[in-house]
């Protein structure tokens, strides 16, 4: 692939999957932004736009485990969100619920953004929760029939609402996640940081790089490829 300043970030994260870790190291939105060129990501991030494709170009030379998920069936990109993502977030937000409320409580006098914190983890989690489940019980075997040719009749609009509205919801959480980054400093610990605090952090910081692969996974490949497939 030829990585031109127009070529987008969601184009060059689907082809060259290993350039997720490069997007994550300069802290570039690879996934509610991939629709931005990279060269106006890397504007914005203060980075040399030739640096950060000289070092896509070198991540692409390593040997890796990445399945490319542009071509493998819909069905098993799906059955690999819900494993890799789904499942293990729902588990994970139940600890980082406890963990803040436990912060909030505890250390709630020495850092006014404690309360916050806690709101947001709550909400958050409560509209992944939602979120999920939407797209388990409604869109993905939506996109399941389409694959399999069940049925063609209106299958573009069956398809296209949902997607919609799940992009929106995804909008939403990344608008949540980059606030929680805002708030703590780049999940920096304080000096008074108790082994909890840093649990939390380590474990919103860990959220906040599992979100984004999985937000791109759905709004740069297994969206797309269903529109298109639904016509």
């Amino acid at each position: 692939m030829k990585i031109t300043e127009n070529t987008t970030i969601a184009d060059v994260a689907s082809a060259i999957p290993s350039s997720v870790r490069v997007f994550q190291r300069h802290g570039i939105d690879f996934c509610c932004g991939g629709k931005t060129p990279l060269a106006v990501a890397c504007q914005e991030r203060g980075v040399r736009f030739g640096e950060v494709v000289s070092a896509i170009e070198a991540s692409a030379l390593v040997p890796n485990q990445d399945r490319d998920w542009t071509t493998e069936p819909l069905h098993l990109l799906i059955d690999h969100i819900v494993s890799t993502y789904h499942d293990p977030l729902r588990h994970e937000l139940t600890r980082l619920e406890e963990m803040a409320a436990k912060v909030l409580r505890v250390h709630g006098s020495k850092a006014a953004h404690l309360a916050r914190l806690d709101a947001i983890v709550a909400e958050l989690s409560a509209e992944l929760r939602s979120h999920m489940r939407k797209e388990e019980i409604v869109l993905f075997p939506a996109i399941r029939a389409l694959e399999e040719r069940q049925s063609q009749t209106g299958a573009g609009l069956r398809i296209h609402s949902p997607i919609a509205a799940m992009m929106h919801e995804h909008d939403h959480a990344g608008a949540l996640l980059a606030e929680l980054r805002v708030i703590t400093d780049g999940y920096a610990t304080p000096a008074w940081a108790c082994a909890t605090v840093r649990a939390l952090y380590d474990g919103l910081s860990e959220l906040e790089a599992a979100m984004h692969v999985h937000v791109h996974l759905e709004n740069n490949i297994l969206f797309p490829r269903s529109v298109a497939l639904a016509g």
